[in-house]
C-alpha cells in the first residue's frame, strides 16, 4: 500500500502497555501511515515503561509529554491525576511508586526532553496536539462538558484541529470552527471497549476527516504481566473491562 502524505495517526495514553503500542504501530504500518504522533502518558499503571519509551525513540515518533511522564521524569510523587475516591488515590500512589522505581534514567531523560505540544499540518489544515488541553497538561476535556467551554476554547485556538487524550475516552466534535479530537487510549481505555484506541486523521479537501481505530492485543497476557510485576491487580482487571 502506498504511503498517504495527508494521513496521520495519533496515539496517546499508552501507560506502560508495550503490547498495545506494538499492536497500534503494526496497524499504522498496515495502513501505510507514515506520520505517527504520540500524545503522551507513556508510563504509569503498566509493566513496561522502558520498553514503551525505547520503542517510541527507535521509531522516531514525535511525542509530547503527559502529566504522568512529567512527574516520573522529575522523580515527583504526584502524577497530577484527578482520583475521585481514596481507594483510587491509594492505588494510584502504588502505581507512581512502582513506576518511579522501575523506570530507568534513559527513559526519564527521554520523557524530560519532550515538549508540551506539537503543531503540524494535515494537508493545508493546521493542527495542535496536546495531552490534556492547550491550557494545562492534566485538564480533562470530557465530551459531556458544556458546549460553552469548548466554544471559549475554540475562540483562543489558532489551529483548526485540536487533538488530545488524557480522558481515555475517544470523541470527535466541532465547536466554533475548531474540530476537537480525543484519541482515547491505546494502553488503558476507559470507554468499555478493551481494544486499544487511536485516531486517524486525513485531509479531505479543505477539512480533516477523523476515524477512531481500535486494535486488539492479548490483554490476558498483559494482565498477567501487571500482576507479576507487583502492580495492583485492579489495573490488570481493568484491561479486560476498560472501566
Amino acid at each position: 500500500m502506498a504511503e498517504h502524505p495527508d494521513r496521520v495517526a495519533v496515539i496517546t495514553d499508552i501507560h506502560g502497555n508495550v503490547a498495545a503500542l506494538q499492536a497500534a504501530l503494526e496497524r499504522t504500518d498496515e495502513l501505510a501511515i507514515a506520520r505517527v504522533y504520540c500524545g503522551g502518558d507513556l508510563v504509569g499503571y503498566g509493566p513496561h515503561p522502558d520498553e514503551v519509551c525505547a520503542l517510541l525513540s527507535q521509531r522516531a515518533i514525535p511525542t509530547i509529554y503527559g502529566n504522568y511522564d512529567y512527574a516520573i521524569a522529575r522523580d515527583l510523587e504526584d502524577c497530577g491525576c484527578a482520583y475521585v475516591t481514596q481507594i483510587d488515590r491509594d492505588l494510584g500512589q502504588r502505581s507512581v511508586e512502582w513506576t518511579l522505581a522501575h523506570t530507568d534514567q534513559a527513559s526519564k531523560d527521554f520523557m524530560r526532553a519532550l515538549p508540551f505540544d506539537l503543531r503540524f499540518d494535515i494537508g493545508a489544515v493546521p493542527v495542535q496536539l496536546v495531552h490534556g488541553s492547550p491550557r494545562k497538561v492534566n485538564e480533562y476535556l470530557f465530551e459531556e462538558k458544556p458546549a460553552r467551554l469548548y466554544e471559549r476554547l475554540a475562540a483562543t485556538e489558532a489551529a483548526r484541529v485540536l487533538v488530545f487524550g488524557h480522558t481515555h475516552k475517544p470523541w470527535v466534535k466541532q465547536y466554533g470552527g475548531v474540530l476537537f479530537v480525543n484519541c482515547g487510549s491505546v494502553g488503558k481505555p476507559k470507554d468499555g471497549g478493551p481494544r486499544g484506541a487511536f485516531a486517524i486523521l486525513e485531509a479531505e479537501h479543505d477539512a480533516v476527516a477523523v476515524m477512531i481505530e481500535r486494535v486488539a492485543y492479548d490483554t490476558a497476557s498483559v494482565a498477567a504481566e501487571v500482576r507479576a510485576a507487583g502492580l495492583p491487580a485492579e489495573y490488570a482487571n481493568q484491561l479486560a473491562t476498560a472501566a
